[in-house]
């Protein structure tokens, strides 16, 4: 639960990062506001809540005010002080009723607090009030072409770079996995690769205004394909460019079959081995079961299909991948 989940853009849902250091409290507010369709990020410190926020900036931040360590006063502070995330409106958490705690945590930087025990209702009830301006500020920048992309239903990540200091500012959790698989890094150093390979081709590109070449990344039988997709953000500091990531494999390919036509993964798997032209025998030997099995699941997978033929079933499987993957080769 403490890992940060990529911000469901397809479904427009809003990212609230919960920040406690008590696990039920956690829990108890991440099922209720997943079951309501927010995207959940957690936090269990003061020094992550400022690094969750850093790089994935929530659209509303629940803050518990009595931490460890770092408090949420502090917290505060420090998110209204740094101009990337002053603009997150924050509720705080408290057990203090005490008037001065109170005032101070909206000195500190709060819209609004809320107080233990907490009651799921009523902070939903109060972070939708809050939540009306940072929709639309996520409209207007989605309009400006500034919203930032995200791992789609298909695998793809994304992470933002700022030039020319070489940082990462954002990026999905599947981005910040294949960063640390392929380059041996983490979030905020940008891979010394990916730095380079802009180095080379930004200049041109942006005379040229063209895309510069894809840069890929081998790792044994895997490959992770980047391509810079836009700029994001410019400032006195900087710019911001967004760029996408996909890792190409047999293992990737096949999931990608198996969310966008509706199979099971063995399904998806038998048919994955059929584009690539293997008999059932073969397949039934690189997936471990009997050719009258392998054929019992492509007969499911013509129904799936609407097809009644092997080669029918491979002509819709690469029409597929090639729209999910451009570089897929038979």
């Amino acid at each position: 639960m403490n890992d940060p989940k990529a911000r469901d853009f397809a479904g427009n849902s809003d990212l609230v990062l919960i920040v406690d250091d008590v696990p039920d409290n956690l829990a108890v507010l991440h099922d209720a506001l997943d079951e309501s369709g927010y995207t959940v990020l957690v936090a269990t410190s003061g020094e992550q809540a400022l690094q969750r926020a850093a790089q994935a900036r929530p659209d509303i931040v629940l803050l518990d005010a009595m931490m460890p360590g770092m408090d949420g006063f502090e917290v505060a502070r420090r998110l209204k002080a740094d101009a990337a995330t002053a603009h997150i409106p924050i509720v705080f958490m408290t057990g203090l009723t005490e008037t001065e705690h109170l005032v101070a945590a909206l000195e500190a930087g709060g819209v609004d607090y809320v107080t233990k025990p907490i009651k799921p209702k009523e902070v939903l009830a109060r972070m939708n009030v809050h939540l009306q301006g940072a929709r639309r500020a996520r409209q207007e920048a989605q309009q400006a072409g500034q919203a930032r992309n995200a791992l789609d239903a298909f695998g793809y990540a994304s992470i933002t770079v700022r030039l020319p200091e070489g940082r990462v500012i954002w990026q999905t959790a599947l981005a910040r996995d294949l960063l640390l698989r392929y380059c041996g890094t983490s979030a905020p150093q940008a891979p010394p690769t990916v730095l380079a390979w802009l180095a080379r081709h930004l200049p041109d590109a942006q005379q040229r205004q063209i895309e510069p070449p894809a840069l890929s990344i081998v790792l044994g039988p895997s490959t992770l394909n980047l391509r810079l997709h836009q700029q994001t953000g410019h400032d006195d500091d900087g710019d911001d460019w967004l760029i996408i990531m996909r890792e190409l494999s047999d293992t990737s390919v096949i999931e990608a079959m198996s969310l966008s036509l509706k199979l099971t993964a063995r399904e998806a798997e038998v048919l994955y081995w059929v584009v690539k032209g293997k008999t059932n025998r073969d397949i039934g030997e690189i997936v471990g079961s009997s050719p009258a099995t392998v054929k019992k699941h492509l007969e499911r997978v013509y129904v799936k299909l609407g097809v009644e033929t092997r080669t029918a079933a491979a002509g819709v499987a690469i029409k597929r991948l090639r729209e999910l993957q451009p570089q897929f080769e038979i």
